[in-house]
């Protein structure tokens, strides 16, 4: 890590307290992860399931499902509806297959005022959190594979470009690694931009500072200055979902086939055995880790320890 950057990347840390009282929790007293065993919700329809996000609005996960290519404009995309019991509400609650709606691989997910916002390859798409309507649309010139949201309470939402396309032996690097901010006057701001980002795919903001984790170098850092700063090179690689929960970080690592919990001062492994974990979500009125399993069209919902 870079020393003179050490201090602020600390301070940033004091903010956690804020954004866990607004998602209604408190430090936890130390215990195992899980808590009790997962609930897995398996053979539903779910097809490459990429993200979940729990929306504290009408309390329902949603689950975004790539179904195929990870990057093909197939308008085959679809975003499912499942109860905090497991019940699959609406396979299909937004549907790319319908006339009205557009969706070719939707991963990231966020909420913010009467939207739900969601990542599909070169577009963030628009919809009613409610009734999974369309509601618009903005695209982003000289990304290839937007990733990760995370929503501000402004309206602004920061997004990663992992920077892939397909190549003839699969995924292969586009050179478009990037961190943005498309705030909510629709004016776009490019916070880092270059290889050096490692495949940035998981974001989450403390306070202002912006964190991330990449795919392919495997590192957790903050974007400062254009750049990426106090890089932490995790245990386990191929790092993709990031959510904060009770003032400590989760992590999803493809290498590992496991999720990681702590700090930027270290992590541990604290769930193995998910194959694939992709991009996390959290259930704060429960606290629950939500895990989708990319390569085996399931998801997991982990009660984690009390507090």
């Amino acid at each position: 890590m870079k020393g003179p950057r050490l201090a602020p990347a600390w301070a940033a840390w004091l903010l956690m307290g804020a954004l866990v009282a607004a998602m209604g929790c408190n430090r936890r007293a130390p215990g195992e992860t899980p808590a009790a065993e997962p609930l897995i919700v398996r053979e539903a329809g779910f097809a490459t399931p990429e993200s979940i996000l729990h929306d504290p609005l009408t309390d329902i996960y949603y689950v975004s499902n790539i179904n195929g290519s990870p990057t093909e404009e197939d308008d085959n995309g679809f975003i499912s509806a499942v109860s905090p019991t497991g019940e699959v509400l609406n396979l299909k609650w937004a549907d790319g297959a319908t006339d009205s709606v557009t969706l070719h691989a939707p991963k990231g997910m966020t909420v913010v005022g009467d939207f739900l916002y969601v990542a599909d390859i070169n577009t963030i798409r628009r919809f009613d959190r409610q009734t999974g309507g369309p509601r618009g649309e903005t695209r982003i010139p000289g990304v290839t594979f937007l990733n990760d949201l995370y929503a501000t309470r402004d309206g602004s939402i920061y997004f990663t470009d992992t920077g892939l396309r397909a190549g003839a032996g699969g995924l292969e690097p586009s050179g478009t690694d990037g961190v943005y901010r498309l705030r909510a006057d629709g004016g776009l701001d490019t916070l880092a931009i270059g290889e050096a980002l490692g495949r940035p795919n998981g974001i989450v903001l403390v306070g202002d500072t912006v964190w991330v984790v990449s795919f392919g170098s495997g590192e957790l850092y903050r974007v400062e200055g254009g750049q990426k700063v106090d890089a932490v090179k995790l245990p386990q690689g191929q790092l993709d979902g990031l959510v904060v929960a009770n003032n400590e970080m989760y992590i999803s690592s493809w290498e590992g086939s496991s999720i990681l919990r702590g700090l930027p001062s270290g992590f541990t492994v604290v769930l193995e055995g998910v194959q694939a974990p992709a991009d996390l979500g959290y259930d704060g009125f429960r606290h629950r880790l939500l895990v989708p399993l990319f390569n085996s069209n399931e998801i997991r919902i982990v009660p984690l320890a009390p507090f």
